[in-house]
C-alpha cells in the first residue's frame, strides 16, 4: 500500500508493550575504569565504570561538560579511551582498529547523538533504508512497519526539514535501531522537546527495552531518570562516577 502524503500532520498513537521488564544478567556492554582526557578539560572522563544488559535502561546524568557525550563516543567506538576497557558483546574495543570498530558499531550498536543522524537530502524512508546497506543488508520491505512503530508512517516521504522536533528525534531513533542492534546509545534525546513529545520518546525507548534492547541514554530529564533501571551520575573530572541504586524499578531485578 502506498505511503500517505508527507503533508499530513496527524500524530499516530504509540502503544506500550505491557508487562514487567526482564533484564538478562549478562552485560552486552561494559566499561571498566574508562578515562578520556579532553584538551580543554570540559567533557573529560575519569574512571567511569558501567554495565549494560539486554532489557535494561541506564540513564547517565550530570552537569554540562561532565563528559556525558564523551562517554557515549567512547562506548560507541567513535573515540578511544586513554585508560580502561570497553567490551561490546565480549569484544575489547581498545584492541581493534578504527575499521574493525566501525564494523562492530554497524552490527551491534545503534547511536543517536544530539546532532542527529538524518541526512537532510534524503526522505525519512531513504534515511531508514540507508543504514542496512552499509552492512550489506536490504530493508526495502520493513520500512513501513518500523515507521509505524515509531508513529511516523504518515511522514514516510517527508524530508528532515519538514519534521517537527519530536518527529525528528523519533526518526533518528528509528534509523538507530533499523539494523536490530544489541545496544542503543542515545544522547540527550528530549532536551529540546515539550512534555508530550518527550513522553512519546520515552514510550518508544521503553517499548524497545521491553523487547530486549540494551539502552543507555544521557539525560538530565527527571522523566527519563524516573523510568531508568539505573542512574549513573558523572561528576567533575576529578571525581569518579557514582551509582544511584535507589532508582531500581520494582521487578527490574
Amino acid at each position: 500500500m502506498a505511503a500517505p502524503s508527507s503533508t499530513l500532520v496527524a500524530r499516530e498513537t504509540i502503544t506500550l508493550v505491557p508487562g514487567p521488564r526482564r533484564i538478562c544478567p549478562d552485560p552486552v556492554l561494559e566499561a571498566r575504569g574508562v578515562s578520556r582526557r579532553v584538551r580543554s578539560g570540559s567533557g573529560s572522563l575519569r574512571s567511569v565504570s558501567v554495565k549494560l544488559a539486554p532489557g535494561q535502561l541506564i540513564a547517565v546524568t550530570g552537569p554540562t561538560n561532565s563528559g556525558k557525550s564523551t562517554l557515549l563516543s567512547c562506548l560507541a567506538g567513535l573515540d578511544v579511551a586513554d585508560e580502561g576497557t570497553i567490551l561490546v558483546e565480549g569484544q575489547d574495543l581498545s584492541k581493534m582498529s578504527a575499521q574493525v570498530r566501525a564494523r562492530v558499531r554497524a552490527r551491534s550498536i545503534g547511536v543517536m547523538f544530539q546532532s542527529g543522524n538524518l541526512l537532510s537530502h534524503l526522505t525519512l524512508t531513504q534515511n531508514v533504508q540507508l543504514a542496512p546497506r552499509l552492512i550489506g543488508g536490504d530493508y526495502r520491505w520493513g520500512v513501513w512497519d518500523l515507521l509505524s512503530e515509531f508513529g511516523l508512517a504518515h511522514r514516510a516521504m517527508a524530508y528532515p526539514r519538514q519534521l517537527t522536533q519530536g518527529e525528528m528525534v523519533r526518526a533518528a531513533l528509528a534509523v538507530a535501531v533499523v539494523n536490530d542492534p544489541a545496544i542503543l546509545l542515545v544522547d540527550e534525546p528530549t532536551a529540546a522537546l515539550d512534555q508530550d513529545d518527550e513522553q512519546l520518546v520515552i514510550d518508544t525507548l521503553l517499548r524497545r527495552v521491553g523487547m530486549g534492547l540494551a539502552v543507555l541514554v544521557t539525560s538530565r530529564s527527571e522523566a527519563i531518570l524516573a523510568v531508568a533501571d539505573r542512574v549513573v551520575t558523572l561528576n567533575r573530572p576529578t571525581e569518579p562516577a557514582t551509582w544511584q541504586w535507589d532508582t531500581i524499578l520494582p521487578g527490574a531485578g
